[in-house]
């Protein structure tokens, strides 16, 4: 049996701009949550182009 997770929360990433989905381990601190990965929040502040 499958399972499958329809409806979870998603955001946008500013640095990649790719959907991601909300985690068990971001269940505390969804609302900060603001990269979807590690390299994306190191690489914040370089251009996107």
């Amino acid at each position: 049996m499958a399972h499958k997770k329809p409806n979870l929360p998603t955001k946008i990433c500013p640095v990649c701009e790719r959907p991601f989905a909300w985690r068990k381990k971001w269940a505390r601190c969804w609302d900060s949550i603001i990269y979807c990965s590690g390299r994306c929040r190191r690489n914040k502040h370089q251009d996107n182009g």
